[in-house]
């Protein structure tokens, strides 16, 4: 077995660093899909609040 050494890795990354172990990059599109997505999350959770607090007859 060999043992490898616990390489760095990184959540984002900045545009001009040469790396391989990150999630997101910091760039134009990685911005505009996380908007994209947070108000996608934001607007079901109103809606899912929304219709949890209606009464029904």
């Amino acid at each position: 077995m060999e043992h490898k050494e616990k390489e760095d890795f990184e959540f984002v990354k900045e545009k001009n660093e040469e790396k391989g172990n990150y999630i997101f990059k910091k760039d134009s599109i990685t911005k505009t899909g996380f908007y994209i997505i947070a108000i996608i999350l934001i607007a079901l959770i109103g809606i899912t609040i929304y219709y949890g607090t209606q009464v029904t007859e």
